[in-house]
């Protein structure tokens, strides 16, 4: 018999809230967490905005000598690790650590650190170049920091499928339970607000001025961002036989490739993920409650997932509720679907739609219910939660609400 996956916590470090209920009263109040960026100075560049995290304390989740010793993405990867297990009710010293596993998502790994060390090369010589950083910064780290806290000897993968690597992290997580190689897994995505994804973006003029403003007419760009969400997976029998919360099942998943371009986007691909996350889930387009858009705030990214969208959905595309809550946190890079997967399960327990901020003008090419500006109560069972990332890969994970 297939093996039953579902969630059965939830961890956030986000922008508009650390933890799950700051982070839900803040979505669906529609609060942004865009604000002029402090970790560098922008006076350079042509946008000067982020969606950077301004309080949070890595203190609160790693003992003070660690935390100089680890990079910021691993450190809001432990804090929405710590956060899950706790909300999950793991209590892991009655656990096997061998039956335990960590699967994250990322883009950029631990970026901050690889510009230090090359600010140092550069303004002072290799000399000036701190040897005890050099570990910190490949995208392993992330991971391997996560297992070390925790002390988790089970499978330990990142995935850096770029902006859809949450997704594909948390649907890989759940094959390796159900082929058996462990119990229980940590997964998610994280990144750090990074100065060289801020250049990047610039020098493609992809990032809005001040707000994002997904699907609408006059929408300028995305904004970067950063964070960290991790879930805690389980079968439904070991969740039962722990007597836990269960926030949602995990029906299945679906993977592409766009094979078109490394930046721009194509329809087509998005479709396909979708299509086959449907397909391996059991459902139809008309079972689906609530679709969860990877929706950046970028005119070629929203009109081709709008596009996706009427191609899977047909006659339902403009009453199937779409939102994109980076209107409210940025782009959070490798974090940005494994957020969304939290908010996704949260909407679906509380019946609740999450919406699309700072929407003021109708696109013609972008005609979908947004639900835009405010949050709207609406019955959902099963949602869709769609990502995209450079490269042309797309994950789709299907999400259905467990009674």
């Amino acid at each position: 018999m297939d093996k039953r996956i579902v969630i059965t916590g939830l961890g956030v470090v986000s922008s508009i809230g650390i933890g799950r209920e700051e982070f839900w009263s803040a979505l669906i109040s529609g609060k942004s967490g865009i604000s002029e960026v402090e970790s560098f100075d922008t006076s350079d560049f042509p946008v000067h905005y982020g969606g950077e995290i301004k309080n949070f304390s890595p203190g609160a989740f790693i003992d003070k000598e660690k935390v100089g010793k680890i990079g910021r993405s691993s450190q809001l990867a432990i804090g929405s690790a710590k956060l899950a297990v706790k909300d999950a009710g793991l209590r892991l010293d009655d656990l096997n650590r061998e039956r335990i596993g960590v699967c994250l998502g990322t883009t950029m790994g631990e970026s901050q650190i690889l510009v230090e060390l090359d600010d140092a090369w550069i303004r002072k010589g290799m000399d000036y170049v701190d040897a005890g950083m050099v570990p910190q910064y490949p995208a392993y780290s992330l991971s391997s920091n996560v297992a070390l806290e925790l002390r988790l000897k089970g499978p330990n993968y990142i995935i850096p499928n770029a902006c859809a690597a949450g997704n594909f992290a948390v649907g890989y997580a759940c094959d390796l339970i159900k082929g058996g190689d462990a119990d229980i897994m940590l997964a998610g995505g994280v990144d750090a607000f990074a100065k060289i994804a801020f250049i990047g973006f610039s020098r493609l003029y992809a990032i809005a001025p001040q707000k994002v403003q997904p699907f609408d007419l006059n929408r300028k760009g995305m904004m970067v961002g950063e964070g960290s969400a991790i879930v805690v997976l389980e079968t439904l029998e070991n969740a039962l036989k722990r007597g836990c919360a269960i926030y949602a099942e995990v029906l299945g998943y679906g993977v592409s490739c766009d094979a078109y371009h490394m930046t721009a986007p194509e329809s087509g691909g998005i479709a396909a993920a979708i299509e086959k996350a449907l397909k391996e889930s059991g459902l139809t387009p008309a079972d689906i409650d609530y679709f969860n858009a990877h929706g950046t705030g970028t005119p070629a990214n929203d009109k081709e997932e709008c596009a996706a969208i009427k191609k899977v959905f047909g006659e339902r595309y403009n009453t199937l509720p779409v939102s994109s809550i980076k209107s409210m946190l940025g782009h959070t890079m490798g974090a940005a679907s494994a957020i969304e997967t939290v908010a996704c399960c949260l909407a679906a327990k509380n019946d609740i739609l999450p919406p699309t901020i700072n929407y003021e003008t109708p696109d013609p090419d972008c005609d979908i219910d947004c639900v835009p500006n405010k949050a709207r109560p609406h019955k959902i069972s099963t949602v869709l939660n769609s990502a995209s990332a450079f490269g042309g890969n797309n994950a789709c994970l299907a999400l259905k609400e467990f009674p």
